[in-house]
């Protein structure tokens, strides 16, 4: 191997210098762990996965809740060489399975919790190579491996290290490869802008499947040797009651963390709390300055994506709203003509006056050689850099002081809860419906931050709309994730449509719940007919949240 590329920074480099580490490096329920205990579980997995490697990718899934046995399985696999594909436990049946065998799972650890979620599925390589991490067989299978030292392994710096799924404009998952040297300079980057030290206690509750808890809270820690305080699942009402009992400093957090604990019941008393900074993403405006006021700590919101082509960053100038400011090699670009839009117009209200000539898609013109590509998919990739490009696959508008705003994804792809899922397999489920003859799933602006799910159907001739029926045919859907669930149906003799017999989404996203036609919306388990009232209660909660503008794009 080339010297330069053996010089660059590894996650097990991190890993390995915390060897002789005595202070306290986790906290999980009632359990700790030292500095020198995580990274001798750490080569005891490198161990494991090498002895029990099969042929092909060395590709292990994590089907894991947070907390140690997650963070030990992936400093173990940096020490082994090997790749970790987070395996999203809201996916379900067939997409599940496709998820697995698309990324060449060779080994799958998961915990008694989600096995049976594996139960009756073809794994592909992983088919009998399923390990409980919460069995006595677990503990055995290490035993032999305790007081171990750093196995030899050939480590690539720019091999594939994470395997993680995001959605693009494709029907299925792509899964999003990213180096132990980029995730390695991540943590040094984040750790020195937001001045992390080992004082600092990060509170590690968004899913360890997605980029955000890695990039954002597992590899800063790393790199900073804080205390990780996992929780096994993000709960709001679970969220200040942790931050006082483990003294959480630092919180991350992807997409409506933030309104879920808004929700809670406010006390006199919240601001009394340990917190120093939080950081994330996709927070909405409304509820950056509520939280900071609330619980007395600022918010920094930023742009991002896991594949990490495109950064806008906030500034205390920032109008509402608005994503923030990019450097010049930020664009947002025609994507039928390449060539950049012109500024968004406002009128005195902030509306948005030219959304067809300014609304674009958010390029980079620097990164598209740094881009590292996704799993097996040289078609997403080229779709992603074609030109020399990075194409984010975001719209977004920018104003005349330069300020970037976000105008939705592309229509095939939707993220709710700060999950990403493609419309095609949600629309592939609808129309197994006997009464259903077409459906189109796309994204509808949440009143909170992000999307909800919308579903135009045609119906078949004659056919009623049965409210208990339709939550029942969803809830028997085994491979429905638990994000995919339409909150609104448009239930249509027609749709909208090109000459080519193409379904015009950008119509419908526009149109919405209010386009006349017979609309339901989901409430609990179940639906009810959408009233002009009730439309109009939705579009007053928008105004509430100062969010009526990404309404009108």
């Amino acid at each position: 191997m080339d010297a330069a590329i053996e010089a660059l920074p590894t996650v097990r480099d991190l890993v390995l210098g915390r060897a002789d580490d005595d202070r306290l490096a986790m906290l999980f329920e009632d359990e700790q762990h030292t500095y020198r205990e995580f990274t001798a579980g750490c080569i005891a997995r490198a161990h494991l996965l090498l002895d029990r490697r099969g042929e092909g990718p060395f590709h292990v899934g994590a089907l894991l809740d947070n907390g140690p046995e997650y963070s030990m399985l992936l400093g173990g696999a940096a020490v082994a060489g090997a790749a970790v594909v987070g395996i999203n436990p809201t996916r379900q049946g067939a997409e599940l399975a496709r998820d697995i065998t698309h990324a060449d799972c060779g080994l799958i650890i998961t915990e008694s919790r989600h096995r049976g979620l594996l139960e009756g599925l073809d794994l592909g390589a992983a088919n009998g190579r399923v390990l409980d991490a919460d069995s006595p067989e677990w503990v055995a299978a290490l035993a032999p491996y305790a007081g171990a030292e750093p196995p030899e392994a050939d480590i690539d710096p720019l091999a594939p290290y994470l395997l993680l799924f995001t959605s693009g404009t494709t029907g299925d998952p792509k899964a999003a490869i990213c180096s132990q040297t980029r995730l390695a300079r991540i943590g040094q980057v984040i750790t020195e802008m937001r001045k992390l030290t080992p004082e600092d206690v990060f509170y590690q509750a968004m899913p360890m499947f997605h980029s955000n808890a890695l990039m954002a809270g597992w590899v800063p820690c790393l790199t900073a040797g804080g205390i990780a305080a996992f929780r096994r699942r993000f709960s709001a009402s679970g969220f200040l009651p942790d931050v006082r009992r483990f003294g959480v400093t630092y919180f991350n957090y992807v997409g409506k963390p933030l309104t879920y604990i808004l929700a809670t019941p406010e006390q006199p008393g919240d601001a009394d709390n340990t917190l120093r900074i939080v950081f994330g993403n996709e927070g909405a405006v409304h509820d950056l300055e509520r939280f900071s006021r609330r619980f007395g700590v600022p918010v920094e919101d930023s742009y991002g994506s896991t594949e990490g082509g495109v950064a806008v960053s906030r500034t205390p100038e920032t109008p509402p709203n608005a994503l923030g400011r990019a450097d010049d090699s930020v664009k947002i670009l025609d994507p039928d003509t390449g060539k950049e839009v012109p500024p968004a117009v406002f009128d005195d209200t902030g509306k948005l006056l030219n959304p067809d000539e300014a609304i674009g898609e958010l390029v980079s013109m620097a990164s598209a050689p740094t881009f590292e590509g996704y799993w097996n998919n040289p078609e997403a990739d080229e779709e992603r850099t074609h030109g020399g490009i990075y194409w984010s696959g975001d719209l977004a508008y920018r104003d005349a002081e330069g300020f970037v705003y976000f105008a939705g994804r592309n229509f095939d792809w939707l993220r709710v809860d700060g999950e990403n899922f493609a419309a095609a397999p949600v629309e592939r489920i609808l129309v197994r419906h006997p009464d259903i003859d077409l459906a189109a799933v796309f994204a509808v602006p949440s009143p909170t931050v992000g999307d909800e799910v919308m579903a135009a159907v045609v119906r078949r001739p004659g056919a009623a709309f049965d409210p208990e029926g339709f939550a029942g045919f969803l809830a028997a859907q085994d491979d429905l994730g638990t994000k995919w669930a339409p909150r609104y149906v448009r239930w249509a003799d027609s749709l909208p449509q090109t000459e080519t017999n193409k379904i015009l989404k950008r119509t419908l996203r526009r149109e919405r719940w209010e386009s006349g036609d017979e609309t339901w919306v989901r409430e609990g388990d179940g639906y009810r007919r959408l009233a002009a009232e009730a439309a109009a209660a939705i579009r007053a909660e928008f105004e509430a949240r100062d969010r009526s503008s990404v309404l009108d794009v």
